[in-house]
């Protein structure tokens, strides 16, 4: 979900209510979701993966002539192959170290961040906080957000490819 209703919320007034949606970077405040039994954060694996195969299907087909602005507002303009690949590689960086040794997957955890008998064990959250990529929800998940291996496979995989181009 875009950040734009963090200052712009989506209101829609019916029968004497108001509603909003507002962006939400992490667990729901809202009943509106049924508490925090359905909504998942931003940044959830299954709906992101998908949008990114959905951009390299249509890619596919439009080829390198259809461009769209990304990040919105930038002024600069990807074909939706590389717009998946950006989408690739910041969940791919969820879990890279940064340049401070620290995983954005283990947020303000210490001991996960810095420990040598854990540092180097990636948990599979649900879902991730969609400001700082922390993650959120059941630890375990390894049927959707080890969908992550793919996305690193992908991209070495077009790297190799870029580089036998030049």
């Amino acid at each position: 979900m875009s950040r734009h209703p963090l200052d712009h919320p989506y209101v829609y007034e019916f029968g004497g209510a108001r509603y909003e949606v507002r962006y939400q970077p992490a667990e729901s405040t809202s009943g509106l979701f049924g508490g925090n039994s359905n909504w998942r954060g931003p940044i959830w694996f299954p709906v992101n993966y998908l949008l990114i195969e959905a951009l390299q299907q249509f890619h596919w087909y439009y080829s390198d002539d259809f461009k769209v602005e990304c990040p919105t507002g930038s002024g600069i303009f990807l074909t939706l192959a590389e717009v998946a690949d950006e989408l690739s590689q910041r969940l791919i960086r969820i879990f890279k170290r940064d340049a401070e040794g620290r995983r954005a997957v283990f947020g303000r955890n210490d001991l996960l961040q810095r420990d040598p008998h854990f540092r180097d064990y990636l948990l599979f959250y649900e879902y991730f906080h969609g400001d700082d990529g922390s993650g959120l929800g059941a630890s375990h998940q390894t049927g959707w957000t080890a969908l992550v291996a793919k996305l690193i496979r992908q991209q070495g995989m077009r790297a190799a490819e870029r580089r036998r181009v030049r």
